[in-house]
């Protein structure tokens, strides 16, 4: 296993996102396997000088670290290594291949040469217990002794390196007790041998190291299939492109792509890089990005995203960005977000794994100190010790919270919805309303112009100030006018949920809502979505526009109020266009014209009334709502403001996302709390008959694995089909009967 310091000393690759005065780096730290090593490794880089937040994710071992202006990422590799953990510059593409599962392949060797000793030893061990005496007895526990030793020296390396590598830096992980507990039964069964003993358990001790690989493997392999999802993207990442420069055409390396470089990708290829179409009309698979299983065609000029694959003709594409800040790459950086996520059950789970490795050693301890004050041998007091040391193992208690976020995270992947942080599942579970903005959520966001009566001597300077918006109503007026040439204007400015403004020698242009740009007062009433356009504060006409309702809204609200749900509609659209949406819709509460302070006021009075409203919107000026909401989606289409502040993004145009969304983070709930009841059973069974002798350590070796197994298949459930959404854990009467009015 490479460490960090035999390396070239190659300082792992910034990547913006924390602003100008700190960046963020990666490294592979491929030795954790468990809670307790994620606590220990978080918790150790807080006290690096520089270290502003440090993350490490389970699944792909990728350790994100952010650092200060003051931050050296020396410090933090030295930080590492001084807790005991090899590591390396985070490769995307190495991780994402199945053939560098290394540990997955020395586990299963190390299974092998366990099962295989403890086959032949068994066989041996048969022989004395039928009635070998004497010189027979100790000739068939000398040959055991020659296959266990070598195999307990071979077979306990996955166990022992760990527990070295703990005890050097002067802390406990769950490697300790076990390797101590395996070297102690071999000791124990040599003595006896020297001694002539009549009993001498070489079996046992290899059994128990076999168990313990089996459980250790099958763990290995049901978070390997749990991960699927981190996996399956990381290996759409592609390693070279084909680069067109000065006509010609070159295969490079990915990293050698730069920032409006043209690239070709051939038919049945994968899109490297993220960039914009060019030279004619494409048919690529976006699955990736919509969910959506149906081909595509895209038109030149519209972005296509890396990953994705190119089905018919080769395409030529201008790049927009490459490596980290590609599409793939955030989504990436999400999925594994969401699977490291902290929420409060997560705390819990990591503080008690952190302190159950001294209580362990205390538990044996005691054990061992008592059974000799009760007059038994120093031999049969450290066997019940060394059983305590197996069964009290909190592999369960780590495993709980975890193995659910992983796989609760790659089930809504494969449904299109992406989770940002694993404490959001939790707050979706506990959402008791759901709150939609209109434009862009609840309908698709991709309106159509029915009417435009701005006369055409002002048209370029309207047209002007729609090409500078991202807002769904200008793009569709800019779409509209593509063939009217727009002037060059000054001052160019956007007020989130109101419009823009620029200027042209001296006059002042206005482009947005009724209240910012139109009459005060106008005998023209609105039937839909509308812009209105001012010319040095008068009127100049207005745009008239329809938009349709996503795909299963409707459905979507009917589910959401079928489970007791409070659904609402918050628009800063007008009045008409929001009635006929709710309408459409069938919600009964609705409200137009809003500022974005206004949402947050209707937010925050909920929250007050004890309610925990979920927010469903994409704008720009949906930003503040959504991160003041409980918990909060947005589409993929949604606003850059928008994405950042949810805590959910869906990727596909149906609203369904959002139940599916409930009704698997209310699953993962009861699995979580399941698991933690399923680790506390264990541990009050197991305990006290292991205490009082009642286990050997044979018997807590498949205690203590089958306990993991289990845990991690009870989350593996969340896999088995798509889930609809249970009722609300709290229902807030106030906010159901002001819903229902």
């Amino acid at each position: 296993m490479t460490c960090c310091t035999s390396l070239p000393r190659a300082r792992p690759e910034a990547r913006r996102g924390m602003g100008e005065a700190g960046r963020e780096f990666s490294l592979l730290v491929p030795g954790v396997h468990c809670a307790g090593c994620i606590a220990k490794i978080e918790s150790g880089l807080m006290n690096v000088s520089g270290v502003a937040e440090a993350r490490l994710n389970l699944t792909t071992r990728r350790l994100n670290v952010h650092l200060d202006a003051a931050g050296e990422e020396d410090d933090v590799v030295t930080a590492v290594e001084g807790m005991g953990y090899d590591c390396r510059p985070f490769d995307s593409a190495a991780a994402g291949a199945s053939a560098e599962d290394k540990a997955g392949r020395e586990l299963l060797r190390a299974m092998a040469v366990a099962g295989f000793a403890a086959g032949n030893v068994m066989l041996l061990s048969v022989s004395v217990w039928s009635g070998a005496e004497a010189a027979t007895r100790d000739l068939f526990h000398w040959i055991s002794a020659l296959i266990a030793l070598p195999a307990i020296a071979i077979a306990g390396q996955p166990f022992f390196r760990s527990a070295w590598r703990a005890l050097a830096a002067r802390s406990l992980n769950m490697d300790v007790p076990i390797s101590l507990a395996v070297i102690l039964a071999g000791v124990l069964s040599t003595h006896a041998v020297t001694q002539s003993g009549e009993e001498a358990f070489f079996d046992a001790a290899v059994m128990l190291l076999f168990f313990l690989l089996v459980g250790r493997y099958l763990d290995h392999r049901v978070r390997a299939r749990a991960r699927s999802a981190v996996s399956q993207l990381l290996s759409l990442w592609a390693a070279e492109a084909t680069r067109i420069r000065a006509g010609r055409e070159e295969r490079v390396k990915v990293e050698e792509v730069m920032t409006g470089d043209l690239v070709r990708v051939a038919a049945g290829e994968r899109v490297p890089v993220d960039g914009v179409l060019q030279g004619g009309d494409a048919e690529i698979d976006r699955s990736l990005v919509t969910g959506e299983s149906d081909p595509v065609m895209l038109a030149e000029g519209e972005a296509i995203q890396a990953g994705v694959m190119n089905l018919t003709r080769p395409l030529t594409l201008r790049v927009t960005a490459t490596g980290e800040d590609t599409w793939l790459a955030q989504v990436v950086r999400l999925m594994e977000d969401a699977e490291s996520g902290r929420a409060k059950h997560v705390r819990l789970a990591d503080r008690a794994a952190k302190i159950y490795a001294p209580a362990v050693h205390l538990a044996a301890a005691l054990t061992f100190a008592g059974w000799m004050l009760a007059g038994a041998g120093w031999g049969e007091a450290l066997w019940i010790a060394v059983s305590v040391l197996i069964i009290t193992c909190p592999c369960a208690l780590g495993l709980a919270v975890p193995a659910v976020q992983v796989v609760a995270s790659g089930a809504l992947f494969r449904e299109g919805i992406l989770v940002k942080d694993g404490g959001a599942l939790e707050r979706l579970a506990e959402a008791d309303s759901a709150v939609f903005d209109k434009t862009g959520t609840l309908t698709t966001g991709r309106p159509a112009v029915t009417g435009c009566s701005i006369p055409n001597a002002l048209l370029p300077f309207a047209v002007a100030l729609a090409r500078q918006s991202r807002h769904p109503l200008s793009l569709a007026f800019a779409e509209h006018m593509k063939d009217v040439p727009a002037t060059d204007l000054t001052g160019v400015s956007e007020q989130p949920g109101q419009g823009l403004e620029g200027a042209d020698r001296g006059r002042l242009f206005r482009l947005g809502s009724r209240a910012f740009a139109g009459p005060a007062v106008s005998t023209e009433i609105p039937d839909g979505p509308e812009i209105w356009f001012s010319a040095d504060g008068r009127p100049a006409g207005r745009v008239t526009l329809n938009d349709a309702l996503r795909p299963e809204a409707r459905e979507t609200v009917a589910a959401l109020k079928a489970e007791g749900y409070a659904p609402m509609l918050l628009s800063g659209d007008n009045e008409a266009a929001v009635a006929r949406a709710a309408s459409e819709a069938g919600i009964a509460r609705w409200s137009a014209a809003l500022r974005p302070e206004q949402k947050i006021a209707t937010l925050e009075d909920l929250k007050a009334r004890g309610g925990r409203p979920l927010m469903v919107g994409d704008g720009i000026n949906d930003g503040p709502a959504l991160a003041a909401a409980h918990v909060s989606i947005a589409p993929a289409s949604a606003s850059d403001v928008g994405r950042a502040a949810a805590d959910l993004i869906f990727t596909g145009d149906s609203l369904a996302a959002v139940t599916t969304a409930i009704g698997v983070a209310r699953k993962a709930r009861r699995l979580v709390l399941q698991n933690f009841a399923i680790a506390a059973v264990y541990n009050a069974v197991a305990i006290p008959v292991a205490v009082l002798g009642g286990a050997s350590p044979l018997v807590a070796a498949i205690a203590m694995s089958g306990s993991s197994v289990v845990v991690t298949l009870n989350a593996l459930r969340l896999r088995r089909k798509r889930t609809q959404p249970a009722a609300p854990a709290v229902r807030n009467p106030a906010i159901l009967k002001e819903a229902s009015a």
